[in-house]
C-alpha cells in the first residue's frame, strides 16, 4: 500500500493480526543497499518478537536480482508459512533501475502465483536515498514492520484455505 494513503492508523479489525500457531517465516535480504535493507529487516524482525513469534530464518543475497532465486528456495522447502523478500532499489542514471524492480516485481508475482506459500514484497523502489530512509524507520514508516504484519495475515489467511 502507498505510504501517502496508509499514513491514518484505524482501530477497525482490519488493522488487528491474528495469532498463527507455530509460525514460521523466512526472510531474505538483499545485501546491497545494506543501511536500508538492514533497517527493513530490524523493522520485520522486531514486530514478529514482539507478536511472540521466534521461529524466523534470515538469509542474505547479494542484491535484489538475486532474491527471487533466494525467496524461491525458502518457499520450495516446505518449511516455513511465507516469505519475505527485502531489498531497496534507488533510481540512477541509467535504465538498470527499471529492469531490477521488474526483475524482484515479476519474480515475486510469479512466485506467489506458482508456490502454495505467501511471498510478501518489501522492496523499496525510490528516487533517492532519502526516500527510502524514510520508508525504513525514518519520517513515514517501516516498511519491514508492514512486510511481517502482512507475512502474519497471510499466513492466517493461507491455513485457512488449506487442505
Amino acid at each position: 500500500m502507498s505510504t501517502e494513503l496508509n499514513k491514518t492508523e484505524g482501530s477497525s479489525a482490519l488493522h488487528t493480526l491474528p495469532h498463527v500457531d507455530g509460525l514460521t517465516v523466512g526472510i531474505i535480504c538483499a545485501e546491497w543497499n545494506d543501511k536500508i535493507t538492514g533497517a527493513l529487516l530490524q523493522g520485520a524482525l522486531e514486530l514478529f518478537k514482539q507478536e511472540g513469534y521466534e521461529d524466523i530464518t534470515v538469509a542474505h543475497v547479494p542484491g535484489t536480482v538475486e532474491l527471487t532465486f533466494g525467496t524461491a528456495q525458502m518457499a520450495r522447502s516446505g518449511r516455513y508459512d511465507a516469505v519475505i523478500m527485502i531489498g531497496c532499489v534507488i533510481r540512477g542514471g541509467t535504465p538498470h533501475f527499471d529492469y531490477v524492480c521488474d526483475n524482484a516485481t515479476q519474480g515475486c508475482a510469479y512466485l506467489n502465483a506458482t508456490q502454495d506459500v505467501p511471498v510478501i514484497f518489501c522492496v523499496l523502489t525510490c528516487d533517492n536515498e532519502q526516500q527510502a530512509i524514510d520508508r525504513a524507520g525514518g519520517a513515514l514508516c517501516n516498511k519491514g514492520t508492514e512486510a511481517a504484519e502482512a507475512a502474519i495475515k497471510m499466513a492466517h489467511f493461507a491455513r485457512t484455505f488449506s487442505k
